[in-house]
C-alpha cells in the first residue's frame, strides 16, 4: 500500500508527500521501513560457516531486544499464548516439560512426562493458558532481570501443595489416583 501511495522516482514530490503526512502516518511508514531491517528470528547457529554465526545471532537478538524495550513490547500483553499450534507442537517433548515446569512447577510437569507428544502439547497448552509464560526468545531481558516481572519468564517457585490445589487435572490423569487425602499422603 505504501508503494502505491509514494511518488517514487521524483525526489522533490516524495519529500513533499512525506512532509504532508500527519504524525500517525509518518510513524506508520517509519515502522514499515524499520520492519525490513529488524530480524528477531532465533536461528540455529551453523558451526561450519554457512548461515549465521554465534556472534551474529547474539548481536541480532540484542538489537531486537533493544527495539522491544524502546517500544515497550510485551508479548503477553500483546496476546501471545503458548498453544499447540503456535509453539508446543514445534518443540521437543523436553522443552514442553520445561515450559510447564517453569510455569507450574515440577509436580505438574511430572504429570505430563508419560504422554505422547500430541497429548502432551494439548495438555501443556491448557496448563499454560493465562500463566504469562513465554519462551526465552520472546522474553524481554530488561523485564526478566526485574524481580517479580509479571508475564516475563519464570514465576515465583510454587510448593507441591500449592501445585496440587491450583491445577485442575483432566480425568485421564486422575483416574488412577486414590480419592481420599490419607491415601494421597501415604502415596507421597
Amino acid at each position: 500500500e505504501w508503494e502505491a501511495d509514494l511518488p517514487l522516482g521524483d525526489d522533490v514530490a516524495l519529500w513533499d508527500y512525506l512532509a504532508s503526512l500527519d504524525q500517525v502516518s509518518r510513524l506508520s511508514l517509519l515502522a514499515h521501513c524499520l520492519s525490513f531491517g529488524i530480524n528477531a528470528l532465533h536461528e540455529k547457529v551453523n558451526p561450519y560457516g554457512s548461515g549465521i554465526s554465534a556472534s551474529g545471532l547474539t548481536k541480532r537478538m540484542t538489537q531486537s531486544d533493544l527495539v522491544a524495550q524502546a517500544v515497550e513490547l510485551d508479548m503477553v500483553e500483546a496476546g501471545w499464548q503458548p498453544t499447540a499450534d503456535t509453539y508446543l507442537n514445534r518443540v521437543p517433548k523436553a522443552r514442553i516439560l520445561e515450559a510447564v515446569r517453569e510455569a507450574k512447577g515440577e509436580g505438574t510437569a511430572q504429570l505430563l512426562d508419560h504422554l505422547k507428544k500430541g497429548e502432551m502439547a494439548t495438555e501443556a497448552e491448557r496448563l499454560l493458558k493465562g500463566s504469562g509464560w513465554l519462551p526465552e526468545v520472546l522474553r524481554r531481558h530488561d523485564l526478566v532481570a526485574l524481580d517479580g516481572a509479571e508475564g516475563q519468564g519464570t514465576p515465583e517457585p510454587v510448593s507441591d501443595v500449592e501445585q496440587a490445589e491450583d491445577v485442575d487435572l483432566p480425568a485421564f490423569l486422575t483416574a488412577d489416583l486414590p480419592g481420599d487425602d490419607a491415601s494421597m499422603m501415604a502415596a507421597e
